[in-house]
């Protein structure tokens, strides 16, 4: 299997989807002929043609408001919102027509909807375009979240998100689109968490971004006899707290590594399932998150504002003894 890039393989998943299902469409600002903001997309315009992809003016709730009716009458729209911060924008026609149009049916109409959007720090694009809007959607009944942090996984996963009933809101992190792997083939499940790493020590729960610094941080520990193991999620709803619990109980220890705030993210929520059905394997449990402000736009200070891989690595050497070598 040949590798690519995080962006290649989001691009190659929208082309086939495309070319397998005349009912995908595609659109969002600058997506068609510029080929996406972060260069995801091209080459999709000149392919497919202005009928299935097409750019759109600069409004995020036209965008929501559109993809809704195309969905209801039986599309299956794909819309990119530049970045994930304005999704805020486009939260009535997603959050009060989309994720509820299928019970308010009585089942009876599904809204096979996908909005993509770039999130995540650490670009230098200050306060208003580094935001991860997971918090905002995590109590929305009806809308599914996945978070890729590989290649294969925003291939399969965005497949998966298409050819779903309902809405799926894709995180791709900005500082991913340029790293490579393997392409992957299909599509991945909606709902399945992946152990990356085994280990014995404790359990490291990331996504995105937070993957790899969790690798590398168990990594280091590993030079100091700490075997981390690490657990990608994938999907932040439905969250896979089975196979959490599960390694919890081999390791006993547990942190939540999460680049967004503590308070509302993910991170924090999983941490109490895990507490509510495993706390007789629990020794020790925590949450490393961002602090509770907008993220700066100084380097020097997103830098320190930041969760690190360091920083794992630290906390976690300070908790845990490692064992005693032969």
């Amino acid at each position: 299997m040949s590798d690519t890039t995080f962006r290649k393989a989001i691009c190659a998943a929208l082309e086939e989807e495309l070319e397998r299902d005349e009912r995908v469409l595609f659109f969002g600002e600058d997506v068609a002929a510029a080929g996406g903001v972060f260069a995801v997309t091209p080459g999709l315009y000149e392919r497919f043609g202005p009928d299935p992809v097409f750019d759109t003016p600069i409004s995020e709730l036209a965008l929501a408001g559109a993809a809704f009716g195309s969905a209801v009458v039986g599309k299956r729209p794909v819309f990119e919102v530049m970045f994930g911060d304005f999704l805020i924008l486009a939260m009535d026609s997603l959050v009060n027509q989309a994720a509820k149009f299928w019970y308010i049916s009585n089942e009876q109409a599904p809204v096979p909807l996908t909005v993509r959007c770039a999130v995540g720090a650490g670009g230098r694009f200050g306060a208003i375009h580094s935001q991860t809007p997971t918090p905002w959607l995590l109590g929305v009944p009806g809308i599914k979240i996945v978070a890729p942090s590989t290649p294969a996984d925003a291939k399969g996963l965005l497949k998966s998100a298409i050819r779903d009933d309902n809405p799926v809101v894709v995180l791709e992190h900005k500082r991913l689109y340029s790293i490579s792997g393997p392409e992957g083939d299909g599509t991945v499940p909606i709902g399945e968490a992946n152990v990356v790493r085994e280990g014995s020590d404790i359990t490291i729960v990331a996504a995105m971004r937070g993957v790899h610094d969790a690798l590398a941080a168990a990594e280091t520990l590993a030079g100091d006899g700490i075997e981390a193991e690490v657990i990608d999620l994938r999907t932040l709803r439905p969250i896979d707290e089975r196979t959490v619990l599960e390694s919890v109980a081999k390791t006993n220890r547990v942190v939540m590594y999460d680049e967004g705030p503590e308070l509302g993210g993910w991170a924090r929520g999983l941490l109490g399932a895990v507490a509510e059905r495993g706390l007789e394997d629990i020794d020790d449990s925590w949450v490393i998150a961002s602090g509770e402000l907008p993220i700066p736009y100084s380097p020097t200070l997103e830098d320190d504002f930041l969760p690190s891989a360091e920083r794992l690595a630290d906390e976690i050497r300070a908790r845990v003894k490692a064992p005693a070598r032969a």
